[in-house]
């Protein structure tokens, strides 16, 4: 995951239909003055991770998912980001063939997590990236705060749907931190493809990949604990962007 200066980032999403950005980086370019993406804003953050709820609407029967659940108004005049009222999250089956078709209710993001630096710079560092690809444009973001579990006996599944797409523009996915856990390998395929464009491990805290979410599907492969006698997980932010 090379460094990238934002005109390198947009170029290479512009090219390949996603880009992965080393974690270093997306603080550099996402947080120049240090304030939110690094100490005491970065650990509380980090830490709202250990208070999410279970996700009850898993076909599967997995009890290997927990998250929480925004929506932002960005307006094309407006730099800043305007929470909207609490909402159902909506997939196609054509996107989510396994949980997808119905509105689904998950427990809001916390407002001091909403309100909180961390978010904001990736909030507002996403979208300098996405509004350079496509300027001008108003956007509905949904925020997704992503707790993947491991046990003994039941990996846990960062995408149960399988190779997919959101239904959106574009995408940025954010590792939070890893705990005893191997997998999570990342796998994005060109749309109209059967290969895998390209393959990465998100492995050191925000790490991260941007996705044009009209030419790209992506993937994550199971994850198990290093330890069986030890509960792991993998911890994700996901900010999707859609046109409006």
């Amino acid at each position: 995951m090379p460094d990238a200066d934002l005109f390198v980032l947009v170029d290479r999403i512009r090219e390949q239909g996603h880009a992965a950005l080393a974690g270093a980086a997306v603080r550099d370019l996402f947080d120049p003055r240090g304030g939110a993406l690094r100490g005491a804003a970065w650990a509380g953050f980090v830490a709202s991770w250990h208070d999410l709820a279970p996700d009850r609407h898993m076909a599967d029967q997995g009890r290997y998912r927990l998250r929480r659940h925004a929506v932002w108004r960005l307006s094309a005049d407006d730099a800043t980001p305007h929470r909207a009222p609490h909402q159902p999250h909506y997939q196609s089956l054509d996107n989510n063939p396994l949980n997808g078709g119905i509105q689904r209710w998950f427990e809001p993001v916390e407002d001091a997590v909403a309100a909180g630096p961390a978010l904001d710079a990736l909030l507002r560092g996403a979208r300098a990236v996405f509004d350079a690809l496509r300027p001008g444009t108003a956007w509905q973001v949904e925020a997704h705060q992503f707790r993947i579990q491991a046990r003994a006996g039941e990996a846990g599944k960062p995408t149960p749907e399988g190779m997919h797409r959101d239904g959106v523009d574009f995408v940025l996915v954010t590792l939070i931190g890893r705990q005893n856990v191997a997998g999570g390998t990342t796998a994005i395929r060109i749309d109209g493809q059967s290969d895998d464009a390209a393959s990465f491990t998100l492995a050191e805290p925000l790490d991260s990949v941007l996705l044009d979410d009209r030419r790209v599907w992506h993937g994550v492969t199971p994850v198990v604990p290093l330890d069986p006698a030890r509960e792991g997980h993998r911890d994700v932010l996901v900010l999707t962007f859609r046109a409006t």
